[in-house]
């Protein structure tokens, strides 16, 4: 489960330890030293959301889905997650959709990271094949339209929330979790580099957050070839190519990645007309830079661009 990486963090809080989770880097921080059950724990709760969601591993709950069609019993965070893309779906009229898996396999994104198209693109498959009753998912068959459940778009947010709230079951509230990208903080306020998605040695601005989180996306990361990167819109299967990265701001970690990937596919009006509430900055390919600032207290942000 790859992932990018357009922030840069500083936390005030002086231990933690660096991990690798779901194919990125991350970094755990809080104000004591962690109890070695406490690193323990996290070790197994993301190893877990991998075995589970990972399209890249042909040991997964998702590889097994895509094979068999089901029935295939997921955890309970399935539920939470397939409903959170209903709502981005139907805010971005199809663009974000989980079932974008082989559309991503097509352009080359593939478990053997061949990173070569194997056709044209290819549109997301009829969002009403894949059937879930309960945490049981089921794919209706289709051999002339492969079905891939791909959870990118709001994965990586949706288990910084879950390491957060396992710091919380074990006392430490004071903490920021940074996953390359997505990060959620509480207690001390968190500056982060907005890194520059045409250089990354430079910053276009920098947040400061308190009591939230933040998930970014950019189309500099993940490109292997003319053309190709990860955001891909399901209704035709293509890479976007008129935003070039993204920043939203939300209680949640899983929000607001799910919103830095909507964000590619439509305005920040739209999203706030659906129910959600954030705040985000993009950069549009031609160089324009866009800010709406969140509508209520929390998260507390304050951003500051240096152009």
């Amino acid at each position: 489960m790859p992932t990018t990486d357009a922030t840069t963090a500083v936390s005030a809080r002086p231990h933690g330890w660096d991990l690798t989770a779901i194919g990125t880097r991350w970094r755990v921080d809080t104000p004591e030293p962690p109890a070695a059950e406490v690193v323990d724990a996290v070790d197994r709760l993301v190893a877990e959301f991998d075995r589970t969601y990972s399209r890249f591993r042909s040991d997964s709950l998702v590889a097994e889905l895509a094979a068999t069609g089901g029935p295939v019993a997921f955890p309970d965070n399935v539920v939470g997650i397939l409903e959170t893309y209903e709502r981005l779906r139907a805010a971005t009229d199809g663009a974000v959709d989980p079932l974008i898996g082989g559309s991503l396999i097509r352009l080359g994104d593939d478990a053997d990271h061949t990173l070569s198209p194997q056709g044209p693109p290819l549109p997301a498959p009829d969002p009403g094949r894949l059937h879930r009753r309960g945490t049981v998912l089921t794919l209706r068959p289709d051999p002339g339209a492969p079905a891939v459940l791909d959870i990118g778009a709001l994965g990586k947010g949706w288990l910084v929330d879950e390491v957060t709230d396992l710091l919380v079951d074990h006392g430490i509230t004071d903490a920021s979790v940074d996953a390359s990208g997505d990060l959620r903080a509480h207690g001390a306020p968190i500056r982060v580099a907005l890194e520059h998605p045409w250089d990354p040695s430079r910053a276009i601005g920098v947040l400061t957050l308190t009591d939230g989180a933040l998930a970014s996306s950019a189309t500099n990361r993940r490109r292997w070839g003319e053309g190709l990167h990860h955001v891909l819109d399901a209704r035709t299967g293509t890479p976007v190519d008129r935003v070039t990265a993204t920043w939203a701001v939300a209680e949640t970690a899983a929000i607001a990645d799910g919103l830095a990937t909507a964000l590619f596919h439509t305005t920040p009006e739209t999203l706030f007309d659906a129910g959600f509430v954030f705040g985000c900055a993009r950069v549009f390919t031609d160089g324009t830079l866009q800010h709406r600032p969140c509508p209520r207290a929390r998260p507390a942000t304050s951003w500051e661009f240096f152009r």
